[in-house]
């Protein structure tokens, strides 16, 4: 593995080094609010691999957080971006343009019928807001359900929504009214029946409650969910809930809203989570790898609906900018042609084949889940309690290594994996063998 970083992390605590003169210069400019997961500088990105100002490199299983699906500078997104910075950049709602156009039937194609109409703005937490909008506007009325767990951004109305950590709300109330959360089937830790027999909170039984005693569900506009949680934990919620989910808003008029931000755009093996159950929402809205990088994200949704929310009465000066549309295409294009739904299950089967035998191991995670390249390890200590600091530890010892891994999860005990799609076998075998040195080298925690 040296040839992935040499001496990582000496020469991240070098005083001398070009990083912490870097870090230092960003201490100053940048405002503090933003919170990273490492200290690393990077000056270019190629294929699978970060690469920092002192020259290092890292293999990226994190991809800027489900971003960088196709890796760092993909020669097909690169031709398409330089051709459009070559033509017009950016025209806004003024004038209509063939970019948005196209790239707007691309994203309707990979979404299941009848969802066939697309808004583009620029990130998870507006499309988020948009979508929540377009639930008002088409029902009258004013009611949103979201679930505990779920995070859909950190604007008013998706922080309104976002109960995954307390610290995205502290300090912000009051918050965007008529929002009503309920439990999410977190099976692993949060119900008590036993493996392999119906989850209660996935067949309804906490949504009846909800309507009998909270709020009538007359008055619910919107229901908004991640098929898989993200932030939450890499949740993947047992077969039916999304059904049921569909079952309740089809019965009493209820927008039903799936957040496919982090899950969509093929990192599960489908383009959308959701199709593993077969499952069609009213509305889905994407970003993340939607664009490649590019800061482009969507809504969408049956026509019918679409016209229920009249001209002007929402938009977005940089919403289906150019260049990121170019992005857009040439993203989808690639996946299609390239096979990487199949890639991606071929990946995340042999990632999470891998981790269920460390499963068995002293100090091998508690709980391995996900679908496709999107894997979430949990970790307990030995008395059973999240261990977010083995996390941490697993993460640095990583970072040391060379390889790029993420944490997330409500008690931030959970190593998430989403690595490019385009990953080599080579690639996914150094990876796993720096993950695997890191989880069994610690041991279970007292």
């Amino acid at each position: 593995m040296a040839n992935i970083a040499s001496n990582g992390s000496a020469a991240q605590i070098d005083p001398n080094s070009k990083s912490a003169a870097w870090r230092a210069r960003d201490r100053k400019a940048v405002s503090g609010a933003y919170s990273r997961y490492t200290d690393l500088v990077v000056a270019d990105g190629e294929g699978s691999f970060l690469i920092d100002v002192d020259g290092r490199r890292y293999l990226d299983f994190g991809c800027g957080i489900a971003v960088t699906a196709l890796g760092y500078r993909h020669p097909d997104v690169s031709r398409a971006l330089h051709a459009q910075v070559d033509s017009y950049w950016h025209t806004s709602v003024v004038t209509q343009h063939i970019r948005l156009t196209e790239a707007a039937e691309k994203v309707a194609s990979i979404c299941p019928d009848p969802l066939d109409t697309v808004f583009f703005a620029n990130s998870g937490a507006e499309v988020v807001e948009g979508a929540l909008k377009l639930a008002r506007q088409a029902t009258h009325r004013q009611g949103i359900i979201s679930f505990t767990g779920g995070f859909h951004g950190r604007t008013f109305g998706a922080l309104s929504v976002t109960t995954s950590k307390v610290h995205y709300r502290e300090h912000y109330s009051p918050l965007l009214p008529g929002v009503y959360t309920t439990p999410y089937p977190y099976c692993f830790r949060n119900c008590d029946h036993a493996p392999g027999e119906p989850c209660p909170i996935a067949m309804g039984k906490e949504l009846e409650r909800l309507f009998k005693h909270v709020v009538p569900a007359s008055e619910v506009a919107a229901m908004l969910v991640e098929p898989i949680q993200g932030e939450g934990g890499y949740i993947v919620p047992p077969t039916g809930f999304l059904s049921t989910l569909r079952q309740v808003c089809d019965r009493h008029g209820i927008v039903l809203i799936f957040d496919e931000v982090q899950t969509g755009v093929g990192h599960t093996g489908r383009w959308l989570a959701s199709e593993h159950e077969g499952v069609v929402p009213d509305v889905v809205i994407l970003a993340k790898a939607l664009g490649s990088g590019l800061p482009i994200a969507a809504i969408v949704a049956r026509h019918d609906l679409m016209d229920r929310w009249p001209s002007g009465t929402h938009g977005s000066t940089f919403g289906g900018n150019a260049i990121s549309c170019a992005a857009v295409i040439a993203t989808i294009d690639v996946i299609e042609r390239d096979g990487l739904l199949q890639r991606a299950t071929v990946i995340g089967d042999r990632i999470a084949d891998r981790a269920r035998q460390w499963q068995r191991q002293v100090g091998g995670p508690a709980d391995v889940r996900g679908r496709g390249a999107m894997i979430g390890l949990e970790f307990l200590d030995s008395a059973g309690m999240p261990d977010a600091e083995r996390v941490d530890e697993i993460r640095a010892a990583c970072l040391d290594q060379g390889l790029l891994v993420l944490g997330c999860g409500i008690d931030e005990n959970v190593i998430r994996l989403i690595p490019p799609l385009t990953l080599s076998d080579q690639e996914v075998e150094q990876g796993l063998q720096v993950l695997e040195s890191a989880v069994l080298q610690g041991g279970v925690r007292e």
